[in-house]
């Protein structure tokens, strides 16, 4: 928190505006900001801020009603037959995360409407931002494997308990709304993983704490198959101060600055010098943009390379995974039924591999530099 990320998508989003491309910046964290840096109320629906440049904050319970309306009144009709009083039944029938999810999709319809040539989106901290990435892959999981089973045995006991009970059923439509959600669900989670359409920026200051973070985040962010190309470092503190606070912050900063190159290879590094106070309103925003992307386009692939990718070793097909910052005694690797779990720390991910190498068991998994190479035999 506090880092600059959403003044630094706010900025980045004025300035390809000024550059003459068709931008909407969108929050995807629940705790909105963006109104707060342009300075300027925001809804739902995109509002122009600066000539070229939209912004939203999009209201989660009016989208989520939208694609979850009948999921929703079953589980409250649910809730209320199991005892529970009718306000408890509405604010559990919202599952944790459902809010983030709803935010996650309108990335998605707004990079399909045809009505931007870019969308920039200011993502939550990093806990969240995570956790909600790998959540399309969670429930990808469940569709597959329990959804179909949970289905077809409601629509053969549903008529049974109906008869001798009077607990709510699923019904078709309730099946049908989950399956669109799926379905969404999907379509985000290939655009943001679409390397050719979409990076990540990790925002940083340059601080201990918050780079060991920022290198989690990186690590994370590759293992669910997002390709991040940069790091923008913000806050620098101008050199040559005669203060001694100052100049042991800014000794501080060179020491961190030092590493950040190496840690982070092969990421770009841009750094944004500290604005002297908050940057607010439309006319600082262009000012902190153009100095960013002084010389640099925001929309270029600033660090190409795939997070995830196949490649061969004498016939054999391997499966690299770029897993920076991690050790081999960090990762914990199971196959079944065509799935690979990869785990690392807290975060696990269920890979649905592709046909070429369903059938085949592993032979060999090893860390290689910043990869985990996994080859699979006949």
């Amino acid at each position: 928190m506090g880092w600059g990320k959403t003044t630094t998508a706010a900025a980045t989003a004025v300035e390809l505006a000024s550059r003459g491309h068709r931008v909407v910046v969108t929050s995807a964290d629940p705790a909105h900001s963006l109104a707060d840096v342009f300075a300027v109320p925001l809804g739902s629906e995109p509002t122009e801020v600066t000539p070229g440049c939209f912004a939203q904050q999009v209201d989660a319970l009016v989208r989520m009603e939208e694609s979850w309306g009948d999921v929703r009144s079953w589980l409250v009709q649910l809730l209320d037959w199991a005892g529970l009083s009718a306000l408890e039944a509405e604010e559990l029938a919202v599952l944790p995360g459902l809010e983030e999810l709803v935010a996650l999709m309108e990335i998605d319809s707004l990079a399909r409407s045809g009505d931007h040539d870019v969308v920039v989106v200011d993502c939550a901290p990093t806990a969240e931002t995570i956790r909600l990435l790998s959540l399309p892959d969670i429930l990808d999981w469940y569709m597959r494997r329990a959804f179909p089973a949970s289905r077809r045995l409601t629509r053969v006991v549903g008529p049974i308990l109906a008869r001798v009970s009077d607990v709510p059923m699923a019904t078709p439509e309730v099946f049908d709304a989950v399956e669109r959600f799926h379905a969404q669900l999907i379509s985000v989670r290939d655009l943001l993983t679409d390397d050719t359409l979409t990076t990540a920026r990790i925002v940083v200051t340059p601080e201990q704490v918050v780079l060991a973070e920022a290198r989690r985040t990186f690590t994370y962010l590759s293992m669910f198959g997002y390709h991040t190309d940069a790091v923008v470092v913000n806050r620098l503190l101008p050199p040559g101060s005669d203060d001694p606070f100052l100049a042991r912050m800014l000794a501080a900063q060179e020491h961190q600055m030092r590493d950040v190159a190496d840690e982070f290879h092969p990421l770009r590094i841009l750094s944004s010098p500290h604005a002297g106070a908050e940057v607010i309103g439309a006319e600082a925003l262009c000012r902190h943009g153009a100095t960013l992307w002084a010389g640099v386009d925001p929309l270029s692939d600033l660090s190409p390379g795939s997070p995830v990718r196949i490649s061969y070793r004498d016939d054999h097909p391997v499966l690299v995974i770029s897993l920076p910052n991690t050790t081999s005694e960090e990762i914990d690797l199971t196959s079944t039924d065509g799935d690979l779990a990869v785990a690392v720390g807290p975060y696990r991910r269920n890979l649905a591999l592709p046909s070429a190498l369903r059938g085949r068991h592993v032979t060999r998994a090893e860390v290689a530099g910043e990869e985990l190479r996994i080859e699979f035999g006949a």
